[in-house]
């Protein structure tokens, strides 16, 4: 992630990513009864109605600017969910998992891409650097992987607190969710403090996206 190009990139990855993410939320809940999503018209792959000014927009546009093309990351607008209409307790555990487990699944399926791609003949370097295509596909999947798993902290408002929740007590519950005022302050500095950890833990599955699509080890 050194050039305005590759954050570029990254942007578009994240938008597919975010759009895909909040959508598998709302199909999920509709499938195991509620159809709050539906009826508020979030149904649909029509990004429009997932975007979030602050989140799809402004964050990413900011982020580029404040690390100069570096780096960026966003979000889409959150799929309203009503647990009382779902069929059991532990559907609010699916939902949460269908955003991660959507991002996981297109950064594999873009990987694949990448691998057909390469195997019809298309190089996967130019000269001594990565091919601008699969620089683009690399960094598409990186973005997605690096979403579905930074939605798996267990912090509010990220989908993980939802898959903790289903395993607290009643009361161990409450404490927890006096946590989430302060959710955001929380994921934000953890991220300051432990996402160049989080980058270096997850390199392997990067590097199994890149493996996958044809890109020399040594280039990832």
């Amino acid at each position: 992630m050194t050039s305005w190009r590759d954050a570029i990139y990254i942007a578009i990855g994240l938008f597919v990513g975010v759009i895909l993410h909040e959508y598998m939320h709302g199909r999920v809940a509709d499938l195991r009864g509620d159809h709050t999503a539906r009826n508020a018209g979030r149904l649909t792959l029509n990004p429009i109605p997932h975007i979030d000014p602050f989140g799809t927009v402004l964050l990413p546009l900011g982020l580029l600017l404040v690390s100069r093309g570096l780096f960026t990351f966003g979000y889409a607008k959150p799929v309203p969910v009503n647990p009382y209409f779902l069929k059991k307790r532990h559907d609010m555990v699916l939902i949460a998992l269908a955003g991660p487990a959507t991002n996981f699944a297109l950064a594999l399926t873009i990987a694949l891409i990448g691998m057909v791609i390469h195997l019809a003949g298309v190089p996967t370097t130019s000269g001594v650097h990565i091919s601008e295509l699969f620089t683009f596909l690399y960094l598409a999947s990186f973005i997605n992987i690096w979403l579905g798993m930074f939605n798996l902290i267990p912090v509010p408002p990220l989908d993980g607190s939802h898959v903790l929740e289903y395993f607290l007590s009643d009361e161990a519950q409450m404490t927890y969710e006096r946590v989430a005022p302060f959710g955001f302050v929380i994921v934000f500095l953890f991220f300051l403090v432990a996402g160049d950890s989080l980058l270096r833990l997850l390199h392997p599955l990067f590097a199994l996206m890149g493996r996958i699509m044809g890109i020399p080890s040594f280039m990832i």
